[in-house]
């Protein structure tokens, strides 16, 4: 008895050449939304959701959010969370929240700063005419009715027409936010509404025997020889950040292996279409996913797989699962997810944590801001001007901080940077920060309240003696102001 073919299908399926059904994958057309089988991926497939497409729930106005949450309702029974979904989700939390906190501030003072520039420019240009009148006119009558015209209260007064303005579409963002910027755990919604609608649906943690053998599979193997997924990451500081994708995938290689059915399909659903997930575009073709993945998950887990981006995976779940999605909430589910992609593929917008280690400054610019604070030892003047992956962090912060205390004068093209590398708070901004004790007491104020980074922590023990000092001088005062300024 046959199950699950016809016995043509099975004919045709032995009848094919090895070449053709080897390579398949391979020789399949670009996915589309229009493919036959995609309807049985959103109706009887697995669906695991990528760790970026959770987190956009914290980025979505009140509204969509509700609207996104209630359509992935539809889909509660079916969802898996991988352990290393699950512990990528719980600790980027806040610090999602916090990016936007900052951002918004950041908007806030960069309006600021934007005006009074334009204050600054009016009575030079003020001043400049004037001049010109008095030079070559003695109008002084005309020069006196100018600086009535353009004084400092009367500028004020119309700039401030403008500040008002501005501020309030930036206090109406946080309204619509839905969310308090300060959110504890315990009051956090979302938290609470992803628990329910995953029940028992997640992965267990992952033995240590186990990750230490994918770890090097992943750092050994598979990353020097560019094997997908995440081998774009290899250059992050731990090789356990590194092979965050990687422990994903085989979680869920595994757990599909498990599942007691034919027809076995999984739907993954990504914000991340970098190439070690994607096959890059070429002048005859458009970019898809990587073919070796479905090959590496039929072959190990006797899986179909599909990969889909949000704004398809929501797309599906409105025409298959009748879920109620309007266009203005597809619009937001496209706008956070181009403005991943961006944050992933550009970091032009806003350099992080994240994007920092994949991308160098602008030529030239770490050194400039090196030398603007009066660092000087070679040591840290040749990580400055290193290409290595590993130095791109103290560069871009670098880069951050001397702009935003004032150190030196931006770029107009300069990207703005998100990198802190101390916080005053009662709690970290991640685990793996170092509290403010481990500093002596004669070299860091507020020890009791303060989280140094991992990473600059050892940047400091590498630095001589009077450039460290600057270092801390730095961090500091970037983190008192981004007290003070509530980022």
């Amino acid at each position: 008895m046959i199950t699950g073919e016809s016995s043509w299908e099975l004919e045709a399926e032995m009848s094919d050449p090895a070449l053709l059904k080897r390579f398949a994958a391979w020789l399949q057309p670009q996915p589309s939304a229009e493919d036959a089988e995609r309807s049985a991926f959103f109706q009887d497939g697995i669906i695991v959701l990528d760790t970026n497409v959770l987190l956009s729930l914290y980025e979505y106005t009140e509204t969509s959010r509700e609207a996104v949450l209630s359509a992935l309702e539809r889909t509660a029974g079916r969802l898996w969370m991988p352990y290393q979904v699950g512990l990528e989700f719980v600790r980027g939390r806040r610090s999602t929240l916090e990016s936007r906190k900052r951002a918004l501030a950041d908007a806030a003072s960069e309006v600021n700063k934007k005006l009074m520039a334009a204050r600054r420019a009016i009575a030079e240009a003020k001043n400049l005419v004037c001049f010109q009148l008095d030079k070559y006119g003695q109008a002084h009558k005309e020069i006196a009715e100018l600086e009535a015209f353009a004084a400092d209260s009367a500028v004020d007064a119309h700039l401030n027409m403008y500040r008002q303005e501005f501020k309030r579409h930036l206090d109406m963002l946080k309204t619509n936010h839905g969310l308090a910027l300060n959110l504890s755990d315990a009051e956090d919604p979302i938290l609470a509404r992803i628990a329910e609608l995953y029940a028992e649906g997640i992965g267990q943690q992952p033995d240590d025997v186990t990750l230490r053998r994918r770890l090097e599979e992943a750092t050994a193997f598979r990353f020097p020889n560019k094997i997908p997924p995440g081998f774009s990451d290899a250059d992050k500081e731990t090789p356990l950040k590194s092979a965050g994708d990687f422990l994903l995938w085989e979680e869920l290689i595994e757990h599909a292996s498990q599942i007691p059915q034919a027809g076995r399909r999984v739907l993954f659903v990504s914000n991340d279409t970098k190439e070690d997930w994607y096959e890059p575009e070429s002048r005859t073709s458009s970019s898809r996913p990587w073919p070796s993945l479905f090959d590496e998950l039929k072959r190990r887990a006797g899986a179909d797989l599909r990969i889909e981006t949000p704004v398809d995976f929501y797309g599906g779940v409105k025409e298959f699962l009748d879920a109620e999605l309007a266009e203005d909430t597809y619009a937001e589910i496209e706008r956070v997810s181009e403005a991943f992609q961006t944050r992933v593929h550009d970091p032009r917008l806003v350099v992080t944590e994240e994007t920092a280690p994949h991308f160098d400054p602008p030529e030239g610019l770490a050194l400039t801001a090196f030398e603007s604070v009066g660092l000087a030892s070679s040591t840290l003047r040749a990580a400055a001007e290193s290409a290595s992956p590993s130095h791109r962090m103290f560069q871009w912060w670098l880069v951050g901080v001397t702009a935003q205390l004032g150190r030196r004068a931006p770029r107009d093209s300069e990207p703005s940077v998100d990198i802190a590398a101390a916080a005053r708070s009662s709690e970290p901004p991640s685990q793996d920060w170092i509290p403010g004790t481990a500093m002596s007491p004669g070299e860091w104020l507020h020890r009791d309240s303060s989280w140094i980074a991992p990473w600059f922590m050892d940047l400091l023990e590498s630095a001589p003696q009077k450039d460290r000092a600057v270092l801390r001088r730095l961090a500091a005062q970037q983190a008192e102001d981004n007290r003070r300024s509530g980022s």
